[in-house]
């Protein structure tokens, strides 16, 4: 579910030394499944284990991961790094914002959780997101873009160059990728 390298470990053994026995980490994810997102890393004291609780057994921890978060931290990394101003965790965490789904989802289910974790991200960069609209009969993607992304004079790019590339690459079922938006041109466009 998470892996933690083992600087992180290090980290988080040498942090546990000087807390009450027993206690280990907490890692969960406030406002799971939303844009707000949010993961996070805290002590765990014996008392505060719930029953509920996944338990991940590392060679120098023990992490707790609470029922709701468990789902949105698939495929999450917590890496210790050292550089020129000293020692810092990272916690990357992919399906914070949405819960990812199987092989075997739906196009749609599939085609939703690409956008939401790796193209609307990238989007977020430019005050922009993309949503998807349906999928024709004849296996077009139809999207919506806001935000930044409504009148920018780099859209056509976007969606030809990079989005519909990427979606073609992922679901070879799709014939390709149209735009729904009535771009309106003004001061929340990105260029």
């Amino acid at each position: 579910m998470i892996h933690i390298t083992d600087a992180a470990q290090e980290h988080f053994s040498k942090l546990l030394a000087n807390q009450e026995p027993g206690t280990q980490i907490r890692i969960f994810v406030i406002n799971p499944g939303t844009p707000n997102a949010e993961c996070g890393v805290s002590y765990c004291p014996v008392d505060a284990v719930e029953t509920t609780d996944t338990i991940l057994k590392y060679d120098k921890i023990l992490a707790y991961v609470d029922e709701l978060s468990a789902p949105y931290l698939q495929d999450a990394e917590i890496d210790s790094v050292i550089d020129k101003f000293g020692s810092q965790l990272t916690l990357k965490a992919p399906n914070a914002k949405v819960r990812k789904v199987s092989d075997d989802a739906p196009l749609i289910e599939r085609i939703e959780y690409l956008l939401q974790s790796q193209i609307n991200p990238q989007l977020a960069s430019h005050g922009g997101h993309v949503t998807l609209m349906e999928i024709t009969d004849d296996m077009y993607a139809i999207l919506r873009f806001g935000g930044g992304c409504n009148g920018c004079s780099m859209v056509d790019y976007t969606l030809k160059e990079s989005i519909e590339k990427e979606l073609l690459k992922k679901f070879p079922e799709l014939k390709g990728v149209n735009d729904l938006t009535e771009h309106q041109h003004g001061e929340h466009s990105y260029y």
